[in-house]
Parts: structure tokens; sequence; C-alpha cells
């Protein structure tokens, strides 16, 4: 991937579907992703936390005015523009850099907790990607991972099409470019469609020490309905249920420890 500074249609489509999204509609997201981060680890100001893919910027700006301390890598700059113009309506600028995840140097042993949400089936160098977050984060320091589950009936990456991610890369990549034009390969494409047992072996083999599923951190009284609260009991109780759960779940969503 590369840093494209020409408006580029997918963004455009991003923005035009996103960019109106307020503080309130962003903060159940915002405060999802603190809770599970936080069942981990200890979040205060002094906690350093990176997010890879800010989008809208949503997440710096709730947490910069909350008094946390947290960076952003964006490797849009029409999306930077955006989160620094909405940051600036609400009185604070938001602390995010234009950067790519495949060539910048996050260091090492530098942040406690490293959020990517819905980013790393945009990368397309993903394992070289995480392993470079694993390094950056320090010991017993959290990653955030939620991406696309290949095997999901309905994908957020396209929703009108039942199965999409079943789809092999080659004719999605032909299919978007048809639906949406040669730019969806620069920035918009998903390259990759992930699948919690394939992930839970890169977990391992890059060496996280803790690897958390969805089913690990989601609590069944907050479900809506009592159906959904018993299908999620049985699935952290037994096997089957919890393979039926991960198979059809919309996202490969983790909590990692190094």
């Amino acid at each position: 991937m590369q840093i494209h500074h020409e408006s580029l249609s997918d963004v455009d489509a991003y923005l035009a579907n996103n960019g109106s999204q307020t503080l309130e509609d962003k903060r159940p997201e915002y405060d999802r992703l603190m809770r599970y981060v936080g069942a981990y680890h200890s979040i205060t100001p002094q906690t350093r936390m990176l997010e890879v893919g800010t989008g809208i910027g949503a997440v710096p700006i709730l947490a910069k005015l909350n008094g946390l301390n947290l960076r952003g890598l964006e490797i849009s700059p029409q999306l930077i523009a955006h989160a620094k113009a909405w940051g600036k309506q609400l009185g604070v600028d938001p602390d995010i850099v234009l950067d790519n995840l495949e060539t910048t140097d996050l260091g090492e042993n530098c942040y406690d907790i490293i959020i990517c949400s819905s980013v790393f089936e945009h990368v397309e160098y993903w394992y070289e990607g995480l392993a470079k977050i694993y390094r950056a984060l320090k010991p017993g320091g959290v990653m955030f991972w939620e991406s696309t589950n290949k095997w999901t009936i309905k994908s957020g990456e396209y929703p009108p099409m039942l199965f999409y991610g079943w789809l092999p890369d080659w004719a999605r990549y032909q299919f978007r470019k048809w639906i949406h034009g040669p730019d969806i390969m620069k920035l918009g494409i998903d390259f990759h469609q992930f699948r919690f047992g394939m992930l839970r072996k890169a977990f391992k083999r890059i060496g996280f020490s803790e690897i958390h599923d969805i089913l690990d951190f989601t609590d069944p009284n907050r479900a809506h309905s009592t159906l959904k609260r018993t299908f999620i009991r049985l699935s952290q109780r037994f096997w089957l249920f919890r393979k039926i759960f991960l198979f059809l779940f919309p996202t490969t969503t983790f909590v990692l420890v190094k």
C-alpha cells in the first residue's frame, strides 16, 4: 500500500457515508474498545496507546476529550483532514500522523495498547504489519484486533452481497473494481478475508502470550434477547457451539496480550 495525496473515489464515498456521524454516534464503539482492552490492561492518562487506521477520527478525538494519551496512524490524507477539522470544531487537536503501517517504524516496547479495528483486511502485507505491532508493544501490552471473517454470511466489506467473503481473492478484486472502479485497489479493497483458526496460529507464531477471542470478553447479559443470551452462554461452555458462533460471527475479534 502507498500514501495517495490525490482525492480517491473510495475515500470520498467513505466520507459521504460516514463523515456526518457525531461523537454520540461513535461513542458506543469507543466505549466498546476501551471496555475490551481495559479488561486486560489498565487505562490511565499515562497509558500509551496507538490506533492504526483512525478513519474519521472518532477514537483519537474522544480519547483527547477524555484526557487519554492516544496517538493515531492513518494512511489517508483525506481522512486526517476530516478528523482535524472535526476536532477543531470540538476544541481539540487529535494526535494523528500520516504514515503507512507497512513502511513506518513503530519502534520497540513503546506502547501499552494498540488498537487495529477494521484495518488489517486493507493491509497488503498483513503478517509483517502484525509482527511490527507486536514489537511495538511493551511486555504485557495489549492489542485489539478486529477484521473481516471470511465465513460470515453478510460481510461488512460489501453488505449488499451475501457470502461475499467466500469468493476467492481474485474474484473479489475484479468484482469490486467492476462496481467501484480501479481506485478501490489503492486503499479500499479488502486484500484479505480472515478466519479465527488461521489467526490463532499467526498470533501464536508471532509470540503473543494470551489470545482471547470475542467469546472470552462478551458478557451474555448485554445481549438484547433471551435467545442470544442463551446461545452466547452455550458457546462459552461447549466446543461445538463455540465453533458455530465463531464461524458465523461478522468479524474476527480478538484481544491479544504480549
